[in-house]
């Protein structure tokens, strides 16, 4: 089965720490087809008479094509419009992919990563093709992008005529059958975890090997540095734990349009707060076996692999109430789950949790399956739509 993957959400030689859950899932899924990667990146031909936007500056030094993570990846450059944005995304987005129908007519099924313009235009790409289209949602393509009038519309029409429909948690799931999707069509995916990564590990060898004081009781964050992660409730929820938990340490892994604001909010709290900025997998993995508590105050999700990485290390977790998190965050052996955009909650939760004796076993216990076994899935579903047109 040849498959072609059309999608923004994914890494290449300049963003190589970028999605790294597509990464994951592809690579376990190029194992049992063939697949290639039609990455689509910002591209504003425009930028010599207006100013290139920051981001398709740097990302217009990238070649034609690559290899990532083993897969071949062409990169599709996305025409884009400052400031017009959403209502243009769709038509411009199939625009720049016909030069790659030809790719694109040799695939066996296209497979849509990301609502809006991604899995839209695929579907029509699809149609005009006459080939079978799988698409797949994360979370904030339908949590916010399908909210916008304009992208909601489009989405009502053209999600309907996807063969299949790939979802990460329930609420998600709802959502694609809010918008019209026959639910007979919609297949939940879960997310999984790299277990040769993300395993329960002593915390006193991580601590010495990352030079952290065994004496202090640390609480990890991975994320996005912006509102949405809810990283301004954090900073306010850690000035009342560090009151009652003063040998706390909050660290940081993440990078995004609010790391000015926490680096120079981090500079007054000394021993309190490390901002590491965006880091690779292993030294996420290595950060959780040296952490007490893991959190993630987000105001959406779908399924933040983030806190599946956390339960798959054997930490306990602090999240909010939003998207899959209660799916996946279910035994009260395993954490702790508060309303989003209160940082009362979240501080009296991480108190609580970092008070308490936990059993990584246990909590390792209530994670999620492989990314093999969600691959595996995905695959099922690929070829069901295959088989469907012979």
């Amino acid at each position: 089965m040849r498959v072609v993957a059309v999608t923004q959400i994914w890494p290449n030689s300049l963003e190589p720490l970028a999605a790294a859950f597509n990464v994951q899932q592809f690579r376990e899924l190029a194992k049992t087809c063939e697949l290639e990667v039609l990455a689509a990146v910002a591209s504003f031909p425009l930028s010599r008479l207006t100013g290139q936007p920051p981001r398709p500056a740097k990302l217009a030094g990238l070649p034609p094509h690559e290899v990532v993570a083993g897969i071949p990846t062409t990169y599709l450059r996305q025409l884009y419009v400052p400031k017009v944005g959403v209502p243009v995304a769709v038509p411009l987005y199939l625009a720049s992919a016909l030069p790659h129908r030809a790719r694109l007519a040799r695939a066996d099924v296209l497979f849509g990563t990301w609502a809006y313009p991604d899995a839209a235009a695929t579907i029509l790409l699809a149609k005009m093709l006459g080939k079978p289209c799988v698409v797949k949602v994360h979370g904030s393509d339908l949590n916010v992008i399908a909210k916008r009038p304009s992208a909601r519309a489009v989405l009502r029409k053209v999600l309907p005529m996807a063969d299949a429909l790939v979802s990460v948690s329930e609420p998600l799931s709802d959502e694609l059958a809010g918008l019209g999707v026959p639910r007979s069509r919609i297949h939940l995916v879960g997310n999984g975890v790299d277990e040769a990564v993300f395993h329960v590990r002593g915390r006193a060898e991580a601590r010495e090997s990352l030079g952290v004081d065994p004496s202090r009781k640390v609480v990890f964050f991975v994320g996005r540095l912006e509102p949405a992660k809810g990283i301004d409730e954090l900073m306010t929820a850690w000035d009342a734990v560090v009151r009652e938990v003063p040998n706390a340490t909050l660290v940081l892994a993440g990078d995004g349009v609010s790391r000015a604001k926490v680096d120079a909010w981090a500079k007054g709290h000394g021993e309190a707060v490390r901002v590491l900025g965006g880091q690779p997998l292993s030294a996420i993995a290595a950060w959780h076996g040296a952490s007490d508590l893991f959190t993630l105050p987000s105001w959406r999700e779908g399924t933040p692999n983030a806190v599946l990485e956390a339960l798959a290390s054997g930490r306990p977790v602090v999240a909010t109430r939003v998207g899959g998190v209660p799916d996946v965050l279910r035994d009260p052996q395993a954490g702790r789950i508060v309303p989003p955009k209160d940082a009362g909650a979240l501080a009296r939760a991480i108190v609580e949790c970092l008070g308490k004796a936990w059993d990584p076993e246990e909590i390792r216990k209530t994670g999620p399956g492989t990314w093999a076994e969600s691959a595996e899935k995905l695959r099922a579903v690929l070829e069901g739509v295959v088989r469907a047109r012979r």
